[in-house]
């Protein structure tokens, strides 16, 4: 990595962080103001990083500095387009233009702390020791962390955090947890259905004939419709017509987005433009906690 200057840095994290927000040329003074520096200094050190290959000038009265390739190694961000931002927010509030590109966890092992270190693309300078911050979701496993902050490090763009809450979600398709979908008839009567599901462990069961599904009868659904005096009356009577539904290689994320959209406790799986299986919220529940 290139030996830069405490305050080089600053100014490419600086301009950078402009950059990727407005997609323009930045001018030295708004640089200036994010990093608490008198505009000729940042002029001067301007110069140096032209000659180090890092910023280019764009003349011009809508000109200025654009940071290139080697601007974003040197300080060791990603260079990719298709990179998304990892929203932080500060004390409860989200901190505009500022995203998480990198996150390190440095104490795992201690019962009862565990700490990381997370370099951000922003202001850093909006950070205080004490700030209760939220890192996420990220793109790929969806981890959503939260902690306390106890260290900043504006040389690299780092704040040190005390991790107090932390989910992430397995990266795996809704087909690898989802069971095959039984199927009852609309009308079978209820009583005969809370048998059914109980003979087959499941908690939910598509209704219909013929492969076609007319609706969805839960566990909930029975004991609610059991409740109405509904003993003998037909599923059809007591079923969901309306449920929510996923693709079966849709990520995990996608199902629990909807099952907490709803409120439902399943989601029907399609494959192939039909319905297979069902994705319970206790089969994400025990994906997700493994002890």
């Amino acid at each position: 990595m290139m030996e830069l200057t405490q305050i080089q840095r600053e100014i490419l994290t600086a301009l950078i962080t402009l950059q990727r927000r407005d997609s323009r040329a930045i001018k030295g003074e708004e640089i200036a103001s994010i990093i608490d520096r008198n505009p000729g200094t940042i002029r001067n050190q301007m110069q140096s990083l032209k000659a180090l290959h890092l910023v280019e000038g764009v003349p011009g009265p809508k000109g200025g500095y654009r940071a290139i390739a080697t601007a974003y190694e040197a300080i060791n961000l990603d260079t990719t387009k298709d990179v998304v931002d990892v929203p932080i927010v500060r004390n409860g509030s989200p901190v505009e233009g500022a995203t998480a590109n990198e996150i390190t966890f440095y104490t795992v092992m201690r019962p009862n702390q565990c700490s990381g270190i997370v370099q951000i693309i922003g202001n850093i300078r909006e950070f205080n020791i004490d700030d209760e911050i939220e890192i996420g979701p990220t793109p790929v496993n969806k981890t959503h962390i939260k902690g306390v902050v106890t260290g900043r490090d504006d040389t690299s763009n780092r704040l040190i955090f005390d991790i107090k809450e932390m989910a992430s979600i397995p990266k795996i398709p809704v087909k690898t947890l989802a069971h095959p979908a039984i199927t009852i008839d609309p009308d079978m009567s209820l009583l005969e259905a809370c048998s059914k599901l109980a003979d087959s462990n499941v908690r939910a069961a598509l209704v219909g004939k013929n492969g076609d599904p007319r609706g969805l009868i839960s566990l909930e659904n029975i004991v609610r419709g059991m409740a109405e005096g509904k003993r003998d009356k037909p599923v059809k009577e007591s079923m969901v017509r309306e449920f929510p539904t996923v693709e079966a290689d849709d990520p995990l994320h996608v199902a629990i987005s909807k099952l907490g959209k709803t409120g439902a406790c399943q989601v029907v799986v399609i494959d192939s433009d039909a319905p297979s299986k069902i994705l319970e919220a206790t089969d994400l529940i025990r994906c997700m906690v493994r002890f």
